[in-house]
């Protein structure tokens, strides 16, 4: 056998072996990938190539972005900000069948948009609406449900973490193109969700919430406005070209700040477990890119793409049939992977089959984003179903039957994604973020 093919294929073995093990994700990434180089370069050059790629992986200044949108979600989680979104959210959709349910689908969204993390979201909105939900009757099952098949929404609304990853391993994406490209797709996943809840609203015991009156919900608005501001001026700053994503990230997290002092939920013993929260998550984070890396360098050098590519095509070369057999792998994979080493990995893999015949870098990084976003409600690994459920007192086995119908309504909207390009292409076009 080639010593190169061998090298590639011990690697795909030693990773998939030490995953099996239950070794940590950017560990088995990491030396399952220098135990091939060590295959075909001398340990010397080996260690220093593995190194290197680390560095460069990690030395990267849009991740800086990563660190500040983690820091500004665990801010806005713990200072006052949640609630008001809470609030905001019951005046927009209080007058809809199941109300309590289709508020929790919308704070998702809006808090998603503000934090960038679907788990953030989750916690934050599920542990403030769920037992409200559950004292008005409705049931548990079907509100971690609701909660968790609503909240990866905020991986797709800006400002996304997920998306500032793809961004550093994809040619041609920038990070406001990605931002803007994934509204819409973003939106329609919490809209797709919001109908469900409608349908599904006759078979669920639920009492009628009182209404707010026109002055209160004037004055709810209001009390929302400066946490609102956020999104405009984050967003509305990068597409401006006032600041890049990274510098937006920094200025969220000053806003933030400044609003949960204002609000009066925030003290330096707050703040310093916030900050270690942070850099716990950020170390977690930087290293699992610098390990990806590595593979990333063994994979071009042994040509995984390449034959993974030629694999598929002997398959079909229809493109629609290539877009599906990429879909069903990456839910696959979102099963057992976390978002970002999935997209550090998968992305130089695919992304050259997909351009092969024209597909743009933007849609590509949403398409596969979304299926990983899908992943993440889903077992064994599924971060925020673990999330919802523990949040709602309820256990997987329970939550599984309620979150099969979210499961359909969200596949649904991928293959609307995949196939309806403009889906993701408008609004970047529109803005003039692609040409």
């Amino acid at each position: 056998m080639d010593p190169v093919l061998f090298a590639g294929l011990l690697m795909l073995f030693s990773v998939v072996i030490l995953l099996a093990l239950g070794v940590p994700i950017a560990i088995s990434i990491g030396f399952g990938s220098l135990l091939p180089m060590l295959c075909v370069l001398p340990f010397s050059n080996s260690v220093i190539t593995s190194a290197q790629s680390m560095f460069r992986g990690a030395d990267n200044f849009p991740l800086m972005a990563i660190t500040f949108f983690i820091l500004a979600g665990n801010i806005m989680n713990n200072g006052g900000i949640a609630i008001r979104l809470v609030n905001f959210a019951k005046v927009l959709v209080g007058r809809m069948p199941a109300p309590l349910a289709q508020t929790n689908i919308m704070a998702n969204m809006l808090f998603g948009a503000l934090s960038g993390s679907g788990v953030a979201a989750a916690a934050a909105i599920g542990g403030t609406l769920g037992p409200i939900e559950r004292k008005e009757g409705y049931d548990p099952n079907f509100v971690a449900a609701v909660n968790t098949a609503s909240a990866p929404t905020g991986m797709l609304i800006p400002p996304s973490n997920t998306l500032i990853v793809y961004s550093t391993v994809a040619s041609g994406a920038s990070v406001a193109a990605l931002f803007i490209g994934g509204y819409l797709p973003g939106i329609l996943w919490g809209l797709f969700c919001m109908i469900l809840v409608v349908l599904l609203a006759k078979s669920q015991n639920i009492q009628k919430t009182q209404r707010l009156g026109f002055k209160a919900s004037f004055k709810t608005c209001l009390i929302a406005i400066p946490s609102l501001l956020l999104i405009v001026i984050v967003i509305g700053g990068i597409l401006g070209g006032i600041f890049t994503a990274t510098e937006g990230s920094a200025v969220a997290v000053l806003y933030s700040l400044i609003l949960s002092l204002v609000y009066r939920n925030m003290n330096l013993k707050l703040l310093k477990k916030i900050l270690i929260e942070t850099a716990v998550t950020t170390v977690v984070v930087t290293f699992m890119i610098g390990a990806s890396m590595i593979m990333s360098y063994v994979m071009v050098y042994t040509h995984i793409p390449r034959i993974v590519a030629d694999a598929i095509l002997g398959i079909s070369s229809n493109q629609y049939v290539i877009l599906f057999i990429m879909n069903v792998i990456l839910l696959i994979i979102g099963c057992a992977m976390d978002p970002i080493p999935a997209i550090l990995i998968f992305t130089p893999i695919f992304l050259p089959i997909c351009q092969s015949f024209g597909m743009s870098p933007v849609h590509f990084g949403i398409m596969i984003t979304m299926n990983l976003c899908i992943g993440t409600i889903t077992p064994p690994v599924g971060p925020i179903l673990f999330t919802g459920v523990r949040i709602g007192g309820v256990t997987i086995e329970t939550v599984i039957k309620p979150l099969l119908p979210f499961f359909a309504a969200t596949v649904l909207v991928l293959l609307l994604t995949t196939y309806i390009p403009a889906i993701s292409m408008w609004l970047p076009t529109l803005f003039g973020l692609i040409k």
